[in-house]
């Protein structure tokens, strides 16, 4: 079965940093691109930034110049530092793959279950 797991959520002060792992698992083929999404209480799910197999990189306005995403191809895990970390930040993390798998030949979108971060002012 393949799934998704996420680590790293917490509770941070204003301005802390986070750093947040994601490792898929199970009959992977390969993995297109991964990515962290972001939820906030009444709010809809948002991009936050995603990443190629080939390392290209795509960030929300919102994040640019202070969150990371990198990729460890070998381990299939994503990762995202988070810096100078506000309280708007604050919100259930998901992370996502397009992979190929036994179960989906030709590319299915899977997501974890989440990880909470929260950010005090």
């Amino acid at each position: 079965q393949v799934q998704l797991v996420e680590s790293g959520g917490g509770l941070v002060q204003a301005g802390g940093s986070l750093r947040l792992s994601c490792a898929a698992s199970g009959n992977i083929f390969s993995i297109i691109a991964m990515g962290w999404y972001r939820q906030a209480p009444g709010k809809q799910r948002e991009l936050v930034a995603d990443i190629t197999s080939g390392g290209d990189t795509n960030y929300a306005d919102s994040v640019k110049g202070r969150f990371t995403i990198s990729r460890d191809n070998a381990k299939n895990t994503v990762y995202l530092q988070m810096n100078s970390l506000k309280p708007e930040d604050t919100a259930v993390y998901y992370c996502n793959a397009d992979m190929t798998t036994a179960q989906a030949l030709l590319g299915m979108v899977y997501w974890g279950k989440g990880t909470l971060v929260t950010v005090s002012s």
